[in-house]
């Protein structure tokens, strides 16, 4: 499937990070979607149904371990891969992210490169394992 037909959801309370990553992503030819909180992340998540959310932990209404946890709750969205991204970097947020079944955490501050590779592996591994099912 080719990067274009690919939506992901962005969110993170930051304009400046979300705009960053964004034109990266656009570049690459993918969707974009954003979220300024974890409201409206969960509400896109749902009404959006993208490929993959970027989330923060640290945001406003509701928190990036929440919107995971309401993720999994809800048959829409509990297998959407989720790669936290998120300025806390402490074992004990990434162990807790892990478990609840985000696929990667990345530290601020970033290399856009690097958040575009994972991207890529991530979509293209989730694509591989879909088509051998």
């Amino acid at each position: 499937m080719e990067p274009s037909t690919k939506k992901i959801l962005v969110a993170d309370d930051e304009p400046p990070v979300v705009q960053i990553i964004r034109a990266n992503l656009e570049l690459e030819g993918y969707q974009v979607v954003t979220a300024y909180d974890g409201v409206q992340a969960l509400e896109k998540a749902k009404a959006e149904q993208p490929d993959l959310l970027i989330l923060d932990i640290m945001m406003p209404r509701m928190d990036g371990f929440d919107v995971l946890d309401a993720l999994k709750e809800d048959a829409r969205t509990e297998n959407l891969p989720v790669i936290m991204l998120t300025a806390l970097n402490e074992i004990d947020h990434m162990d807790r992210a892990a478990r609840k079944g985000s696929y990667c955490y990345l530290t601020k501050p970033f290399e856009p490169m690097e958040l575009l590779m994972i991207v890529r592996r991530l979509l293209t591994a989730l694509e591989e394992e879909q088509l051998t099912v």
